[in-house]
């Protein structure tokens, strides 16, 4: 159970009756995993430990540099040169001492990655690069582990929420083939400072919803940003039927 201490911290989420202290014990006991602690996994790190969510486990095999700065604001000019994952715990701890912060500076793959992955309760995409994202979404799907994906580039952002635990979920892998990698990056096409924290706060906003029931998930639905003309637009997202992920051998069973 929660103290004193922790109820007067969380109390502004507390008295939501939709979060109350179900929800923020759901959050306290939570375990997350971020993977990728760039421009996105900064404010979705920031926002889930200042909601309290009980562990974070921060996964990026990237160092801090001088071009990250612009936009990657969990990151002081001082971290230059630091393990990404580091430098974003010594925020998050100064944030939330309550808060349990696990760092892997390291590039998860295979077994290691879908044991990972099957060691927490929600998964957040916040990496840059088609090989990562293909690859988390087969481990979520193989553990039943839900999965909220995020991407931005130059003034355009999409976020989604895969669940395995939903039959009508499709996975990311039905709206993007292997092969599909433009090799986008931030670092070749440039990216609009805000709007990476629009997109993890977002993000951070659905994992919050998920772990605490609260709401509609965006399960089912791909939302896009347009930047420059401040617009969304929704997309309904259905399963492929041939998907070899989420409706094949990979599909987690139960």
């Amino acid at each position: 159970m929660m103290n004193d201490q922790e109820l007067m911290r969380y109390s502004r989420s507390i008295m939501l009756p939709e979060v109350d202290i179900a929800g923020q014990e759901a959050w306290r006991q939570a375990r997350v995993l971020i993977l990728g602690l760039g421009g996105l996994g900064g404010p979705v790190a920031a926002y889930l430990a200042a909601a309290g969510v009980g562990e974070l486990v921060l996964v990026d095999d990237d160092e801090v540099e001088a071009s990250n700065l612009q936009r990657q604001i969990i990151h002081s000019e001082e971290a230059c040169g630091q393990a990404k994952v580091e430098s974003a715990a010594v925020s998050l701890r100064a944030i939330n001492p309550g808060v349990k912060v696990v760092t892997r500076a390291e590039r998860l793959q295979g077994e290691a990655l879908q044991q990972q992955v099957a060691d927490v309760d929600l998964v957040l995409d916040c990496s840059d690069n088609f090989a990562t994202r293909f690859a988390l979404n087969k481990a979520c799907f193989a553990t039943g582990t839900p999965l909220v994906s995020g991407a931005a580039i130059r003034f355009d952002g999409q976020i989604s929420v895969y669940d395995p635990r939903d039959s009508e979920s499709p996975c990311y892998q039905c709206l993007y083939r292997t092969g599909d990698d433009e090799a986008l990056t931030c670092s070749e096409s440039g990216v609009f400072p805000p709007l990476v924290g629009i997109i993890g706060s977002m993000q951070a906003m659905e994992a919050l919803k998920l772990l605490a029931r609260v709401g509609e998930p965006l399960t089912g639905r791909l939302l896009l940003l347009d930047g420059q003309r401040m617009q969304w637009r929704s997309l309904k997202l259905r399963p492929d039927p041939e998907c070899p992920i989420c409706r094949g051998e990979h599909r987690h069973a139960g």
